[in-house]
């Protein structure tokens, strides 16, 4: 089946992120001006970087067309490479905002001293 390899471990990715923030952390991170312009300088510097790793007239990243969706955009970039690094950005600002949360609710709390 096509896209299989790579696109639905993307998606499944994309969700993962999405339920933890929505259903388990609640950190309201996609609530946060901050984090959506986080995420519009990450894609300005994916797009033009992963468009030149993945250009189809001369590739330096190939990727296995069975293993993707084929849908490429902008600049020969596969989307699943989006959805990955969406994923991977978010997780990571999710972790640093729990921690964060985390340390500001002990220094609250009189009995973690």
């Amino acid at each position: 089946m096509t896209g299989l390899g790579y696109t639905l471990p993307a998606a499944i990715a994309v969700l993962a992120v999405c339920l933890a923030e929505t259903v388990v952390l609640r950190t309201g991170l996609f609530r946060r001006p901050a984090y959506w312009l986080s995420m519009t300088i990450v894609l300005g510097f994916q797009i033009p970087v992963d468009g030149w790793l993945t250009k189809l007239h001369a590739p330096i990243v190939i990727y296995n067309d069975r293993h993707i969706s084929g849908v490429r955009f902008p600049l020969d970039i596969p989307i699943e490479d989006f959805l990955f690094g969406f994923a991977l950005v978010t997780a990571v600002l999710l972790a640093w905002e729990q921690r964060r949360q985390r340390r500001a609710d002990r220094k609250r709390t009189p009995e973690s001293r």
